[in-house]
């Protein structure tokens, strides 16, 4: 399995596992440590996009990358909303490591304008929504552009989520296939 460590100082991107934090849409720590993975094909798909923001003075602020079997399911338990979580048994693109939910942020690290917070399950959150403001629109669309340029397909529900287009071809990834377990300290 070809998974690689993405980390901030080789990829010149933030870091901020949301999912490894309380603030989230648990209310609880999903992750025991904050390990951000992708499958080598997604890696290279990530620095294409970080190619390309860096030319507008922007960062790709990462809340999101594999997300072992196992947190699928204590997602699931929580929220089992097929609009905006895979089902554990079918197994999700972040799974399999193929999939990124992000953002950008301006170089003094603050977040752009999107609308709405990651994660937020409303119809809001979805590419194309028009009761945002125009900034978020503008901002959401830039960054959608960015990423299909780099070669990311997008979850309509989510503008947050990108991922392979293949992503149902890659095998599904647990926390003890990792180098470092995300899920146990």
């Amino acid at each position: 399995m070809s998974i690689i460590e993405i980390t901030p100082d080789v990829y010149d991107v933030d870091i901020g596992l949301t999912y490894a934090t309380n603030q989230n849409f648990t209310g609880k720590p999903i992750y025991a440590s904050s390990h951000c993975y992708l499958h080598q094909d997604a890696a290279k798909k990530l620095e294409k996009a970080i190619e390309l923001v860096k030319q507008f003075d922007l960062r790709i602020r990462i809340f999101d990358c594999l997300r072992p079997t196992e947190a699928q399911w204590m997602l699931w338990r929580h929220t089992p909303d097929p609009d905006f979580l895979a089902h554990p048994a079918n197994g999700s693109p972040h799974s399999r490591g193929v999939a990124i939910d992000l953002s950008l942020s301006d170089k003094s690290g603050k977040l752009l304008n999107m609308g709405t917070t990651f994660d937020e399950f409303t119809n809001l959150s979805h590419h194309g929504a028009i009761n945002i403001s125009l900034e978020a629109q503008r901002n959401r669309f830039f960054l959608l552009g960015i990423m299909t340029t780099a070669g990311w397909d997008f979850y309509n529900n989510e503008w947050w989520h990108y991922q392979l287009f293949d992503a149902r071809n890659y095998p599904l990834i647990h926390d003890k296939d990792l180098e470092k377990s995300m899920m146990e300290n």
